[in-house]
């Protein structure tokens, strides 16, 4: 059972918590202050530490940072007052695995205890992972054979059967759907549904009511109350792709629902309770658009709880061949078509590609060849690669201009993706393969009016 240190300064709500936690059959200590529940901490041995931020003497993030000394690893949880998002953020950044605002449930409080947990749990068996590594982890439709993909797979098995919200990133075209799908078919929840949406994909003034429904007369045309994806999820799990596109008034709804496990349709005042697992990806780095202001930092601490990076293709070309093998069987099946292989000049082709669109970019080219060879056979001059797009660029020419600032380069760019698009700004966020969020950030800068496009 899991050991719990608790130092809470109001001795009805250190009681409070004693009592529910110990329900959970977890094993409970207590302070009333940090100098006490620094010495139990030296003294015992505990698996998670719930402390209040405000206390007397010493703070709690003063005793977070001692902790942090005496042990690295061992889960934290800060608890501070409603409101004060600013301390739980920079708990976060000094330490904590996790907060909560009071006033709280117990059931939330015993959630988040039990999500720390089950983290703790799988970080521990993670230290593992380099011997473990010697067994093979297969999943459909997913070719691992090189090690950086084993990680990754080793990363799925461990995270599946816990309830911990996932982060998934890499380039476009990695597989980032299949690694979320691959999570929820191992988990507690397979036999509940898994539902995909595509943040990028629904213009900002719809994402919202996608998400969290609406009721009758929410809005113009809003002639029937309509479930939104969450309510589909129930008992299951919700993939978000492209979490780094949701604006800000969705960024803060879609938090709650991380904290508190509730939300209302948009129109509707009845709240909803849920019970889904999160899954969220990101082909950007949401680190730079904390910095940019675009993204929550709360938030952004709340969805990474366990990371999953997904290489590139081109760091891990030794499961090309398995990949080509694996897309033309597929073809072989729908076409109907007899392509019984690949040439080795071909695979050589293949290998020796920079693949700029990773592994959907290679199906698209294993279909294109066998459609278009001749015999049964695929070979080098059947593949046909979009060799100008993965070309690196001419040093004397991609240089900035003589006399020209990065920053007032930076400027024209943007001026001219503008001028290309017509002034649409969605479109030239898409041809300088910005967010819409990053676009609006960067033409603040400049002293360009962020006003709605015309068309999208």
């Amino acid at each position: 059972m899991a050991a719990i240190l608790i130092v809470e300064d109001e001795p009805k709500m250190r009681r409070l918590l004693e009592l529910n936690l110990g329900e959970e059959g977890w094993t409970t200590a207590s302070a009333g202050d940090a100098e006490a529940g620094l010495k139990l901490f030296r003294e015992e041995s505990f698996d998670l530490v719930l402390t209040d931020f405000k206390l007397p003497g010493m703070n709690g993030l003063e005793f977070l940072k001692l902790i942090r000394q005496i042990n690295s690893e061992v889960p934290v949880v800060m608890m501070t007052a409603y409101g004060n998002v600013e301390t739980a953020v920079e708990a976060m950044r000094s330490g904590a695995n996790n907060y909560v605002l009071k006033p709280f449930s117990l059931e939330e409080i015993k959630l988040v205890v039990k999500k720390e947990l089950d983290v703790r749990a799988l970080r521990s068996e993670n230290r593992n992972l380099r011997e473990e590594l010697g067994k093979k982890y297969e999943y459909p439709n997913i070719v691992a054979r090189s090690a950086k993909m084993q990680e990754v797979l080793a990363a799925v098995e461990r995270v599946a059967p816990t309830n911990s919200t996932v982060l998934i990133g890499g380039e476009s075209g990695v597989g980032k759907e299949l690694v979320a799908r691959a999570i929820h078919q191992r988990s507690r929840r397979a036999n509940g549904p898994f539902i995909k949406i595509n943040c990028t994909a629904i213009p900002e003034n719809l994402l919202e009511s996608e998400l969290f429904g609406y009721e009758k007369g929410a809005f113009t045309g809003a002639t029937i109350s309509k479930p939104g994806k969450f309510e589909l999820a129930d008992k299951g799990s919700m993939f978000l792709d492209e979490i780094g596109d949701v604006p800000a008034a969705t960024q803060a709804k879609l938090l709650r629902v991380l904290q508190e496990r509730e939300f209302e349709r948009l129109g509707g005042t009845r709240t909803l309770k849920v019970d889904v697992r999160l899954i969220a990806a990101t082909n950007r780095d949401l680190r730079a658009a904390l910095e940019q202001g675009t993204f929550r930092e709360d938030l952004y601490y709340r969805l990474n709880v366990v990371p999953i990076d997904v290489p590139p293709l081109r760091e891990h070309k030794e499961d090309i061949p398995g990949l080509a093998e694996h897309f033309l069987t597929k073809y072989r099946k729908e076409s109907g078509r007899d392509i019984r292989g690949i040439s080795p000049s071909a695979l050589q082709v293949l290998t020796s590609f920079h693949w700029p669109g990773n592994v959907r970019e290679l199906e698209n080219i294993i279909e294109r060849a066998a459609t278009f060879a001749k015999g049964q056979t695929i070979e080098a001059g059947d593949i046909h690669l979009d060799t100008e797009r993965a070309k690196p660029a001419d040093s004397a020419t991609a240089f900035i201009p003589a006399g020209v600032t990065l920053d007032q380069w930076e400027d024209e760019i943007i001026r001219e993706s503008l001028r290309r698009a017509n002034g649409n700004k969605s479109q030239a966020a898409r041809l300088l393969g910005l967010s819409r969020n990053a676009l609006r950030y960067r033409l603040s800068k400049i002293g360009i009016a962020d006003e709605a496009d015309g068309a999208e």
